[in-house]
């Protein structure tokens, strides 16, 4: 068997998985392709051992530990998944990354005024941070 067969199935798995991770906006589905690439990997290991004859089979005993690992992984980002989920309603990595930027957005500038409304008061989270924002101004302000 030639080893281009199993390179260029190796490559396609792991550009899928690439652009699993870098576009998707559910945390499920960007583990699910990083599964997708720890599989490419996977086979890139076994393909060469059996191309290269290993007598040891080096490359299929770290396939078995990889695959130890991506079920810890796997484990893991799911209990952290469900947990987010069920703290924020949504598995959304945008909204995750809005969440953790909250704490810059409470500080309010000196010079607005209170009567200012928020640009962006579609959401709750939104609203509740313009609140806070202002309660803190209102401490501040003798």
């Amino acid at each position: 068997m030639h080893l281009a067969y199993p390179a260029v199935l190796a490559a396609l798995l792991f550009c899928t998985g690439l652009y699993g991770v870098l576009a998707r906006r559910n945390a499920i589905l960007v583990l699910m392709s990083v599964e997708l690439m720890l599989n490419a990997v996977n086979l890139n290991l076994v393909a060469f051992d059996v191309w290269l004859r290993d007598r040891l089979h080096s490359g299929q005993a770290l396939t078995l530990f990889t695959i130890a690992i991506a079920a810890a992984e796997i484990g893991i980002g799911l209990a952290i998944v469900l947990a987010v989920y069920r703290n924020r309603g949504s598995s959304d990595i945008d909204r995750l990354r809005d969440t953790a930027e909250t704490d810059e957005a409470e500080t309010v500038p000196a010079g607005d005024d209170e009567d200012d409304a928020p640009a962006d008061t579609d959401r709750p989270e939104d609203q509740a941070t313009a609140a806070a924002g202002k309660a803190k101004k209102a401490e501040a302000t003798p």
